[in-house]
């Protein structure tokens, strides 16, 4: 550790990251990224639903829908038919789908923003805000959308060049249009569910460094994803599926938490900080000197006997 710090000492950008990592340890980020994960995955399930009632409405007046799905997914053998079956499920109960998953989408949507917030507030050693949080949350939710799904869109749309996509309109662009749609999925994030009088511009780098991330992450999963998808179906099952997108939801989490811990930091380091003192269980024997960010004991020395 030593050595990384001093590393650190000599390149300031390998400094700010050991901070960042600290920072995320201290504070337990890696946890609050899990519950984020978890809520993520949650809401899958009735977004699935959703999407079903979708493709169900859709495909019942056009035949040329499953197959087009399932070409842009690039199912092969047990994974294609078990989408063929699937959309054909999807046509009969479209109606109680729909109802069922909008309802659904709606309640899980609550414990995304909550854990959201969580994963943005953590670093910077603030709670989240009962009701007003979740009101500012529904509002997250509007804005998000529309961004973190045109950034999907955007990814999508690079598998079906140039068949669906005017030719004019090439990768680069595509990939240049979700990084802006990204950026402003970022920046909406941290302005939003974190703490506003830290004022924008100290929430830029973290905004940049999350868009970058995503953006390869979600090219990796343009990518990779539906090669997972289609080999784990035919392996594994359902449950290679879920250890697939788990994966990737696991890295986005995580991506939010070190995103925020840079701005944190950053943060910190031009406006300095407050020594606070806190409360920790004590134990015969010994004084507690020292804890860390999470409040954690991290240094004791041994009670003095004054007998």
């Amino acid at each position: 550790m030593e050595r990384l710090e001093a590393l650190g000492e000599r390149w300031p950008w390998f400094g700010t990251a050991l901070a960042v990592h600290g920072r995320v340890g201290e504070t337990n980020g890696s946890s609050t990224a899990s519950a984020a994960t978890v809520q993520f995955f949650v809401a899958l399930f009735p977004l699935i639903l959703v999407v079903i009632a979708v493709v169900g409405f859709l495909s019942s007046g056009d035949d040329t829908i499953a197959a087009d799905i399932i070409d842009g997914l690039g199912l092969e053998g047990t994974a294609a038919q078990n989408m063929q079956d699937a959309i054909a499920t999807a046509q009969d109960s479209r109606r109680t789908a729909s109802v069922v998953g909008i309802v659904g989408l709606l309640w899980s949507g609550l414990g995304v923003t909550t854990a959201v917030s969580l994963a943005v507030r953590t670093p910077w050693q603030r709670k989240v805000e009962g009701l007003k949080g979740k009101g500012f949350g529904l509002i997250w939710l509007l804005g998000g959308a529309v961004t973190f799904g045109g950034a999907l869109g955007a990814g999508a749309l690079l598998n079906r060049t140039p068949d669906v996509v005017p030719r004019p309109v090439t990768a680069a662009g595509l990939i240049l249009l979700g990084v802006a749609l990204e950026l402003g999925f970022f920046l909406w994030t941290f302005w939003i569910l974190g703490d506003r009088r830290a004022g924008w511009r100290a929430l830029l780098p973290g905004a940049v460094v999350g868009a970058l991330g995503f953006e390869v992450l979600k090219l990796v999963g343009t990518v990779l994803v539906p090669r997972m998808v289609a080999s784990s179906s035919s392996l594994y099952g359902p449950l290679g599926v879920v250890f697939a997108v788990l994966a990737w939801l696991t890295i986005f989490s995580r991506l939010i938490v070190y995103a925020s811990a840079l701005n944190a930091v950053r943060y910190e380091e031009d406006h300095g900080f407050t020594t606070l003192e806190i409360k920790a269980v004590r134990f015969e024997g010994e004084v507690p000197v020292e804890a860390d960010r999470g409040g954690a004991v991290v240094d004791v020395e041994p009670q003095a006997d004054h007998s």
